[in-house]
């Protein structure tokens, strides 16, 4: 009798990748229900897999403090392991070298990663219109299952749905307002503009982690309503994905908390301004809107990932959205 199969998923990058990379570990399970399933993130990132059924354990790479060291114990601690298949998800040279020194079996990842020529099965990595991240993921394991991507989910306990039940005796929106990116980041004068012409009967609930408070405090001081409210750093990822599966619509930018959305199949609108949905980073629950200018810039994409400024100053593919496309989302 075959013993049961052994991976370790590694992703280590920001939260919205973890998210999407959830897409493997359903498919892991599906195809190998008494597989063993790990994965590798960065610290910080732990929660969004809080007793997540299908995670056998959660590795965690301290990557602000003593980068290299934490990385040489975490390789102390996986090559004794012989996992059948490490599943390298990144391009950057660390996870390579931790993929190539981990001892498993087989190593697989993308072609880009510069340790990819000591893995035993490379992958090309693709960016097409047609090409989800959740598809490219799929790739690497779609020799030994099959080319079907699944969604990414994540499972809020019943504490975190409970801790949101308050907020829900009425019908409401989330708004993630937020993002890393500047020019990813619709612009706090045009969420002002959307939530003046809200419905009086929808309370807004603002989300974002505890650097947003700000930001978010500014927008809700602008719009001098007591339905907007400031959600900012109070609620866990899990709480925060609780709330939004429960909202009418969320709207979100490209970032994190588009794919948490989407990790819980929550009704998306996700807003891109300088990168495009073409990208493949777009939402993917059933109730999904886009809203980008409709004009056609010759600067935008200005790049693959967001920037801190607009390379040009007028930042016009986020100005350029009408508050009316974001009007028409609403349910």
């Amino acid at each position: 009798m075959n013993k049961p199969h052994r991976f370790l998923i590694v992703q280590t990058a920001f939260i919205g990748d973890v998210i999407l990379a959830t897409s493997l570990v359903e498919k892991l399970h599906f195809h190998f229900p008494d597989a063993t399933i790990d994965l590798l993130l960065r610290k910080g990132n732990e929660g969004l897999l809080k007793n997540h059924p299908y995670l056998n354990e959660v590795l965690i790479w301290d990557k602000k403090k003593n980068k290299y060291r934490d990385l040489l114990r975490l390789i102390r601690i996986i090559r004794p392991r012989r996992y059948d298949k490490i599943i390298n998800l990144q391009r950057f040279g660390a996870t390579g070298l931790l993929t190539a020194l981990s001892g498993a079996v087989e190593t697989i990842g993308f072609d880009k990663n510069p340790f990819s020529r000591f893995f035993t099965r490379r992958v090309e990595h693709r960016i097409a219109p047609d090409i989800h991240e959740i598809d490219r993921n799929t790739e690497l394991v779609s020799w030994f299952t099959n080319r079907s991507a699944l969604k990414p989910r994540l499972y809020p306990s019943t504490e975190d749905i409970n801790r949101v039940k308050p907020y829900q005796n009425k019908s409401y929106l989330c708004i993630a307002p937020t993002s890393v990116w500047f020019t990813k980041q619709y612009p706090e004068e045009k969420w002002v503009e959307f939530l003046r012409q809200l419905p009086d009967h929808l309370t807004v609930y603002m989300l974002g982690a505890p650097a947003d408070s700000n930001a978010i405090d500014r927008i809700r001081q602008n719009v001098n309503s007591k339905r907007v409210v400031n959600l900012a750093g109070q609620l866990s990822f899990l709480e925060s994905a609780a709330l939004m599966k429960g909202a009418q619509m969320n709207f979100v930018n490209d970032s994190a908390p588009m794919h948490l959305a989407s990790a819980v199949n929550a009704p998306t609108t996700a807003i891109f301004c300088s990168t495009i949905p073409q990208f493949g980073f777009g939402p993917l629950a059933d109730e999904s809107h886009l809203v980008e200018i409709e004009e056609i810039l010759e600067c935008r994409p200005c790049g693959l990932h967001g920037r801190p400024e607009c390379p040009l100053g007028h930042f016009q593919c986020a100005y350029g959205i009408r508050t009316q496309q974001l009007m028409e989302k609403l349910p």
